[in-house]
């Protein structure tokens, strides 16, 4: 019966340690930083987040002097900076498991002073950073001398040299990657690596091959589910990169290399947030022509789906709506064929134009921007009228105002086919979406739209390279 108790006992005493453990544990953060020759009362404490930094809080120095920052709630992993007022010095810190630690070092060399305790993986970074900067030293006096070598067998040497910097680096960088796996210094690793490495079997491919591995390839090192790299400094040029450079810039390739990397990113987390946002907005913004349709595609794939659930109905639904505007006029559509009215009163279908190409020139006499485009269009119609080319004037005069578009016509000499809808009872401005003027359509035989919304003064050199591309084609087809 005895032991009975005492093993009760010594049970309860266990569950007691255990759960007082529990009822301590350390929550949220606390970095306490003794910062020799900085004498301002307050710091900052940042995180990167893809193209800005993200201010968590400002501290103020306590009365032993030095700064702690510290919250309630655990930081999100990622690269952080320390910003130093007035000047905005900063020096980094890497955030992940290890949230309670202290730190010191001198601000004007704080990578080479900087002592960490409680913290192995800033003291790993903080080796990392030395060490690369020796490095990188090393690399460039290999580089010079690579410059001035003068014989075959110097530069044997010399390369030589630069295979063991090379084999060193990469020593380095697998002694983190096996002590630190799945740790952010394993991401910033990764990250400083070179993002494809060619097999043997590549070396004899041609550049299409290539490019194609490379392309495919290029974030096997980089997990792009993993929310912590939406806080470094890293990896918004890399998507850039693969965005802008490895992908084709024509909308249906950059649709496909949107949902590439949206695919593995969580869609909950800020990260998926954070690039949608961006891609929306890029592409809304963007001034090349075309590229509405991947505005378009992003709205389809993923506002109107309900993936972004941190959009206020009121904006989402303008996002939607105006996708819905776009979407019947983007290039490789068929244009809505209206019917408008010439200066008899008789009606004009757009449709029964039999031309290789048809213009569409939607103006306003009181445009300013028209004044100065009329002219050239002018010059334009007269070039490309015997070219297979037709143009039609649309005035987007309404009710007694039309008035003006027959009388500017008249003084102004548009020799061009013009056309009006008094009372838009063809609904041409919401089906071509005119919200402004000038704006220019480009259309085939078929009636599909080829181009559209470029300057007048563009207008000539685009069209002499549509007829040139399609007469290499229909040249390729007959062959």
């Amino acid at each position: 019966m005895r032991n009975y108790s005492m093993r009760l006992f010594t049970f309860v005493i266990v569950l007691m340690m255990a759960l007082s453990g529990t009822i301590e544990a350390k929550s949220g953060f606390m970095i306490e930083m003794e910062l020799e020759n900085f004498k301002e009362k307050e710091i900052i404490l940042a995180s990167y987040y893809g193209t800005t930094n993200k201010i968590v809080d400002t501290f103020e120095v306590s009365k032993k002097g030095t700064f702690i920052a510290k919250g309630t709630e655990a930081l999100p992993g990622g690269v952080y900076l320390v910003i130093l007022p007035p000047e905005n010095k900063f020096f980094e810190l890497v955030i992940d498991k290890e949230q309670f630690f202290s730190l010191e070092c001198d601000i004007n060399d704080a990578v080479r002073t900087m002592k960490i305790k409680g913290s192995e993986e800033n003291k790993t970074f903080y080796e990392y950073l030395i060490f690369l900067a020796d490095k990188r030293k090393e690399a460039e006096a290999i580089n010079k001398k690579m410059e001035s070598a003068k014989t075959d067998a110097d530069k044997e040497k010399i390369s030589k040299e630069r295979d063991v910097l090379d084999g060193e680096v990469t020593t380095f960088f697998d002694s983190i990657l096996n002590k630190y796996p799945n740790s952010i210094m394993s991401l910033i690793v990764n990250a400083a690596k070179p993002p494809v490495e060619m097999p043997e079997h590549m070396e004899k491919a041609d550049d299409t091959e290539r490019y194609l591995y490379y392309k495919k390839h290029y974030f096997d090192n980089l997990d792009l589910g993993d929310e912590r790299l939406l806080r470094t400094n890293f990896l918004f040029k890399r998507i850039e990169y693969y965005m802008d450079k490895l992908t084709p810039q024509v909308p249906d390739s950059i649709s496909l290399s949107v949902d590439y990397i949206l695919s593995p990113m969580k869609k909950d987390g800020d990260m998926f947030k954070y690039y949608l946002v961006h891609f929306l907005n890029h592409y809304a913004k963007s001034k090349v022509v075309g590229m509405d349709a991947v505005y378009v595609h992003v709205v389809k794939q993923y506002y109107a789906k309900g993936l972004a659930p941190w959009t206020e109905k009121e904006t989402l639904d303008k996002i939607i709506r105006t996708a819905g505007e776009l979407e019947p006029i983007l290039i490789g559509k068929q244009a809505p064929m209206v019917k408008l009215r010439q200066k008899d009163g008789s009606v004009f279908d757009i449709a029964d134009v039999k031309s290789d190409y048809t213009i569409l020139y939607f103006w306003d006499p009181d445009c300013g921007h028209c004044k100065k485009a009329s002219p050239q269009m002018i010059a334009f119609e007269e070039k490309f009228k015997d070219k297979g080319v037709k143009l039609l004037g649309i005035c987007t005069e309404i009710t007694d105002e039309v008035k003006k578009c027959w009388e500017t016509i008249d003084e102004r000499g548009y020799q061009w086919l013009n056309l009006v809808d008094p009372y838009l009872q063809s609904r041409y401005k919401t089906l071509y979406n005119i919200k402004s003027t000038p704006q220019i359509f480009v259309l085939d035989k078929d009636k599909k739209i080829i181009m559209k919304r470029i300057g007048a003064e563009q207008l000539g050199e685009v069209m002499d390279k549509i007829i040139e591309r399609d007469q290499k084609l229909q040249d390729e087809k007959n062959k």
